[in-house]
C-alpha cells in the first residue's frame, strides 16, 4: 500500500473519532454485561521470569514504553494450552495442604514459600462491534486477591493492590473497534493482607459496561429517605460526567417504583448545559406517599431508575435499589430502626465456604445468610474488609443489618481510598447500619495515634456519608481509638469492661464486636486432639462461650446488643491446634452451613419459635456404665429428660440458660420432654443408631436457575436401617452428576480433613523441539521446522498446538499430512490425538512454509513455539468422606433447562440419588 494512501485512511479514522459529539452515539445507551465466561487461566511464578511466560522480561517493560506487555500480557500470547474456566475462580483452593504453608490459608500451598502457586494468570479474548466507537466502555472488578494489574490488547491499564476493593479501568482507547480484544490479569497471592483464607483469584464477579459519553457515574446515583408519619421523602444526589468533545445539554428525569414495580413517583431536573470534560452532582427530592418500609420482618425495595436525555433521546439510565427506612442509635437503650427498638443479633463471618473457598455462586450467598436466620440473626459483620457486592444484596432482600467493614486502618490514601470505593459502592443498601473502619489494631488502640487516626477516617466517612456512624473494634487498648469513635465496639468482655466504659462515656454508644462462642467441633462431644476434634469448650479462647457472652449483652440496655465470633467456621486459624488442623472452630455452624449445638443455645433465646434440642449424641459403646454430661438447649418453661423410658427428672429453664443432667451411658434412647403452661409441646430424642446402612441426598431446593450464579447445595448423609443418621460415620462417598451441570464443590465440616475439596483436570504443556525464529529480513527460502517429542507417560487427552509460521503452511506428523498449503487463518489450529495416533517414542513433526512478508508478522514469530503438545489428564471422581454422618456437596447447572441429577455411592452402603430441576 503507498505510504500517502495508507496515512489518508489513517487521516479519515481520526476525523472520524474525533468529530464525534457526545449526541454521536445517543442512540447507543447503557449495557452492562457480565464478563465471568470464556477464561482461560494459568500458574504463573512469583520469582521466575521464565516460568512466569517471560513476563516483563522485554528490552522496553510495559512501564517503559506504552502498549508493550509482553508474555501473557501481549495480545500476540498463545494461551490454547490454558485451562478454559468461568469466574468467580479461586485456584487456592484447588491446591493440597503442606505443613510448611501458611496456618491462616488453611495450609494451602500458597504464599512465599510456593512461588510457583502464587501467581496466576488470566485471560480472555472479546469482541467490540465497530458502531461502539464514541461510547465510554469500562471493565470493572468487584474483588481480585490480589495485587491484579490488568492488561488490554497489551496495554497496561492499571494495578490495585487490594484483594478486597471493587475496581474498574476505562477501556476505551485501547481497543480494537470492529475486532477481536484481548483481556489479561496478572494475580499475584503471595502476601497476605489478613490472617485468615483468603484464596486467590479473579474469585467476584467482572462486568463490561458501555455507556455514552455523557453518562452518570460509576456508583454515581445515592439515595437516602427522610419518614414522617405516612410520608416519605427520598434525597437523590447524581453525579454525572460528559466525557464527550462538545458541550451538551443534559435532562435528568427520575421514577421511583415500589416494591411491586409500579411507579409511585417522579422527578424532573431541566436541561443543564455541561461542558466538554465536567463533571456536576445533581441533587433533588422526591415525596413517595405512603411508603413501605424496609425492615427485618418485611424488607422491602424501592427502586430509582434515572435517565439522563440530551435533545430528547436518552443517552443513560440506570436502576438503583433502596430501602425506606430509619435507623437510630441511643446511648442508652441501643439501636432503633424505624423507631422500633431492635437488639442486635450478630455473627462475624469471614467469605470462604467449603468446597469453593471465597468464589461463592450468587446463591451461595444467600443460602449462608438463611442459615444463620434460622437460629434468630439480625446482623452480620463483615470481617474484617468490604464485602462482595452479591452478598449486601442479599442481605437487603432477606433483611439483615450489616456493619460493612474496610481493611486497613490509616489516614492517607492508601487506607482512605478504600474507605471511599466501600462507601460510594455500598451507601445505597439499606441493610448497612454502621461503617467499621479497623478492627483490633493493636499498635494504636490505646494511643494518641489511635485516637488521631479514628478521627480523620470517621471525619472522612462522614462527609461522604453523613446518615450513618462509626465504629472500630477494639480489644483491649482502651481511651486511644475508643476516645473518638462514634461507637465504641467491644471485642470480647474479657478485654472490655463495657459497664466502666459506658460510666466514664455516658455519651457513647457501645456494641459488641465480638465475642466468644462455644468453641467446638460439630458431632465431638469427648476431645480427641490428634484430630484437632473439640467438644464445646467451656471457656473459648478469648474468654467465655455464647450464654455467658449474650447474658452479659441481653441484661444491658444500654448496649446495641452483639456479634458473635463467628456464624460459620472458616479455613485458617485453627486455635488452639497446628497442622494438620486447617479450619477455625469458633463458629455457630460449620464450615459447611451444618449446625453445631450452640446454634441450638441462641435460637432458643434469639427466637420465639419453640425449641428443644439434646446436645449430644447415644453412639458412646465404650463409655457404657460411665456418667456423662447431658446439656439441653431450650426456651421451654420446664425440660423433663428420661432416659431407655426412666424419668431423669424434670427441671426448670432459667431465661437465658441451658439445663444438665448426669446420666450414665447405657444404649438405648434418650428422649427430651419441652412444656409450656404445664402441657407437653415439644419432644427431642437421640437413639443409639445401628451400622451404617444408605445414604441420603437432601437438597437445599428442589430447583435452580440454568445459570451459573445459582448453584444447589446438597446435604449427603448416612443412615442407618431406620432412616436415622449415624452420627459417628465416616464413609468415603463418591458422587456423579448427569446433565447441563457440574459439581464445583465438597465439604463435611471436619477442620482436619486434608481431602480435596475440588477436583479439577491437570494440564500440561509440552513444548516440542527447540525453536529459534528466522531472521526477520525477507527471504524467498521458506522455513522448515522438524523436531522429535515422546507421548506423556500418563493417559490422558492429547491435542497438537500449531502456529502459523507463513502465508502457505504444510505439517506431517510422523510422515502425514495433517493438512496442506493452509492459508495463516487455518494453519493456527489445535488438532486432537489419540493414543493410537502417537508413537511411545520418536514421533516426528515437520512444518513447511512460505515466509510472511509483513516485519509484524515475521517479528511475532519470535513469540510463538511452531508446535506443542496440550496433555490434559481429566479430573479424577468426586468424592469426600463424611464427616460424623454428614458432608456436603454444592452443584451448579451451566445453562441448559435439561435437570440435572446428582447420585451418591458409598461402598457397602445402598446408593442415593436427587433430581435439581431447572426452572423453566
Amino acid at each position: 500500500m503507498p505510504r500517502h494512501f495508507a496515512l489518508l485512511c489513517l487521516s479519515i479514522v481520526l476525523f472520524s473519532f474525533l468529530s464525534l459529539s457526545p449526541s454521536s452515539a445517543a442512540a447507543e445507551g447503557r449495557e452492562r454485561s457480565s464478563f465471568d465466561a470464556g477464561w482461560r487461566f494459568a500458574l504463573g511464578h512469583a520469582s521466575d521470569p521464565a516460568k512466569d511466560f517471560n513476563h516483563a522480561t522485554g528490552y522496553f517493560s510495559y512501564l517503559a514504553k506504552t502498549g508493550y506487555g509482553d508474555g501473557p500480557a501481549g495480545s500476540a500470547f498463545d494461551d490454547r494450552a490454558w485451562r478454559q474456566i468461568d469466574l468467580p475462580h479461586d485456584w487456592a483452593v484447588e491446591l493440597p495442604f503442606n505443613n510448611r504453608a501458611s496456618p491462616s490459608h488453611g495450609y494451602k500451598t500458597v504464599g512465599p514459600r510456593f512461588p510457583e502457586n502464587s501467581v496466576g494468570w488470566y485471560r480472555r479474548t472479546f469482541d467490540v462491534p465497530a458502531s461502539d466507537l464514541g461510547r465510554r466502555i469500562v471493565v470493572e472488578f468487584d474483588g481480585v486477591f490480589r495485587d491484579s494489574r490488568v492488561f488490554v490488547n497489551g496495554f497496561f491499564v492499571g494495578e490495585q493492590p487490594s484483594g478486597y476493593s471493587s475496581f474498574h479501568y476505562d477501556i476505551s482507547d485501547y481497543l480494537n473497534y470492529g475486532g477481536v480484544n484481548t483481556i489479561a490479569v496478572r494475580v499475584d497471592a503471595s502476601m497476605e493482607e489478613g490472617w485468615y483464607y483468603e484464596g486467590a483469584g479473579i474469585y467476584r464477579h467482572v462486568w463490561l459496561t458501555k455507556t455514552n459519553p455523557v453518562h452518570i457515574e460509576q456508583n454515581g446515583t445515592w439515595v437516602r429517605s427522610e419518614i414522617e408519619a405516612s410520608a416519605a421523602r427520598a434525597m437523590i444526589d447524581t453525579d454525572i460526567v460528559n466525557q464527550g468533545r462538545a458541550e451538551a445539554s443534559v435532562t435528568t428525569t427520575y421514577a421511583v417504583r415500589d416494591p411491586s414495580g409500579a411507579t409511585v413517583a417522579t422527578g424532573k431536573l431541566d436541561s443543564q448545559p455541561m461542558r466538554a470534560g465536567e463533571k456536576r452532582s445533581l441533587n433533588t427530592s422526591i415525596a413517595i406517599a405512603r411508603p413501605a418500609l424496609w425492615s427485618l420482618e418485611k424488607p422491602q425495595l424501592y427502586t430509582l431508575v434515572t435517565t439522563l436525555a440530551i435533545d430528547g433521546k436518552a443517552v443513560d439510565q440506570t436502576e438503583t435499589h433502596f430501602g425506606l427506612r430509619t435507623i437510630r442509635f441511643d446511648p442508652d437503650h441501643g439501636f432503633f430502626l424505624n423507631g422500633q427498638h431492635v437488639v442486635l443479633k450478630g455473627t462475624n463471618n469471614h467469605q470462604d465456604h467449603a468446597g469453593v473457598g471465597v468464589a461463592l455462586p450468587d446463591s451461595l450467598q444467600e443460602f449462608r445468610l438463611r442459615q444463620l436466620k434460622a437460629f434468630g440473626s439480625n446482623a452480620y459483620r463483615t470481617s474484617h474488609h468490604p464485602a462482595t457486592p452479591e452478598l449486601l444484596d442479599a442481605c437487603d432482600r432477606l433483611g439483615m443489618l450489616v456493619i460493612d467493614e474496610t481493611r486497613l486502618m490509616g489516614s492517607n490514601d492508601f487506607q482512605l481510598q478504600p474507605l471511599e470505593q466501600m462507601i460510594r459502592r455500598d451507601r445505597n443498601h439499606p441493610s448497612i447500619i454502621l461503617w467499621s473502619v479497623g478492627n483490633e489494631e493493636w499498635a494504636i488502640e490505646g494511643n494518641v495515634k489511635g485516637a488521631r487516626i479514628a478521627q480523620t477516617m470517621q471525619d472522612f466517612a462522614r462527609r461522604i456519608d453523613p446518615t450513618r456512624l462509626t465504629t472500630a473494634a477494639i480489644s483491649g487498648g482502651w481511651g486511644g481509638i475508643s476516645a473518638t469513635i462514634d461507637v465504641a465496639g467491644v471485642n470480647y468482655i474479657k478485654q472490655g469492661d463495657t459497664d466502666r466504659e459506658h460510666a466514664l462515656k455516658p455519651k457513647q454508644i457501645i456494641v459488641g464486636t465480638e465475642e466468644t462462642t462455644t468453641q467446638g467441633t460439630r458431632g465431638i462431644y469427648f476431645d480427641d486432639r490428634a484430630k484437632a476434634h473439640l467438644a464445646p469448650v467451656e471457656d473459648g479462647s478469648s474468654g467465655g462461650n455464647a450464654e455467658l457472652g449474650w447474658k452479659h449483652y441481653a441484661s444491658r440496655p444500654y448496649t446495641a446488643g452483639v456479634f458473635f465470633w463467628t456464624g460459620f467456621d472458616y479455613r485458617g486459624e485453627a486455635t488452639p491446634f497446628g497442622y494438620p488442623a486447617i479450619s477455625s472452630q469458633f463458629g455457630i455452624l460449620d464450615t459447611c452451613g451444618f449446625p453445631k449445638d450452640s446454634m441450638y443455645y441462641l435460637k432458643s433465646w434469639w427466637t420465639t419459635q419453640p425449641t428443644l434440642k439434646i446436645a449430644i449424641h447415644w453412639n458412646c459403646p465404650e463409655r457404657v456404665g460411665q456418667t456423662i454430661p447431658v446439656r439441653v438447649y431450650s426456651n421451654c418453661e420446664e425440660v423433663e429428660l428420661e432416659l431407655n423410658g426412666t424419668s431423669l427428672g424434670r427441671r426448670k429453664m432459667e431465661p437465658n440458660s441451658h439445663l444438665e443432667w448426669s446420666v450414665k451411658y447405657a444404649p438405648g434412647a434418650l428422649v427430651a420432654h419441652g412444656f409450656r403452661n404445664g402441657k407437653q409441646i415439644l419432644v427431642d430424642r437421640v437413639e443409639t443408631t445401628g451400622a451404617s446402612a444408605k445414604l441420603a441426598l437432601t437438597p437445599d431446593r428442589d430447583h435452580t436457575k440454568a445459570d451459573r450464579n445459582d448453584a444447589v447445595v446438597v446435604a449427603v448423609s448416612v443412615l442407618d436401617s431406620a432412616d436415622r443418621v449415624v452420627p459417628t460415620a465416616n464413609n468415603l462417598v463418591s458422587f456423579s452428576l448427569k446433565g447441563p451441570g457440574r459439581i464445583i464443590g465438597v465439604g463435611n465440616g471436619d477442620p482436619s480433613c486434608l481431602e480435596p475439596d475440588t477436583y479439577v483436570e491437570q494440564i500440561e504443556t509440552i513444548p516440542i523441539g527447540k525453536w529459534e525464529a528466522p531472521d526477520a529480513a525477507p527471504s524467498t527460502e521458506p522455513i522448515v521446522f522438524e523436531a522429535t517429542f515422546d507421548r506423556p507417560m500418563v493417559a490422558g487427552q492429547y491435542e497438537l498446538l500449531l502456529n502459523a509460521l507463513g502465508p502457505k503452511q504444510t505439517v506431517l506428523l510422523n510422515g502425514k499430512a495433517l493438512y496442506r498449503d493452509a492459508a495463516p487463518e487455518n494453519s493456527r489450529v489445535s488438532i486432537a490425538l489419540d493414543s493410537a495416533t502417537l508413537r511411545e517414542k520418536g514421533n516426528v513433526i515437520r512444518i513447511e512454509s512460505n515466509r510472511f512478508e509483513n516485519w509484524n508478522e515475521r517479528e511475532n514469530l519470535r513469540l510463538f513455539l511452531p508446535a506443542s503438545l496440550r496433555h490434559v489428564i481429566p479430573a479424577a471422581q468426586w468424592k469426600r468422606s463424611a464427616f460424623n454422618g454428614l458432608a456436603q456437596v454444592i452443584v451448579q447447572p451451566t445453562g441448559s433447562d435439561d435437570d440435572l441429577v446428582l447420585a451418591a455411592t458409598a461402598e457397602g452402603l445402598a446408593p442415593a440419588s436427587t433430581t435439581i430441576r431447572i426452572s423453566r
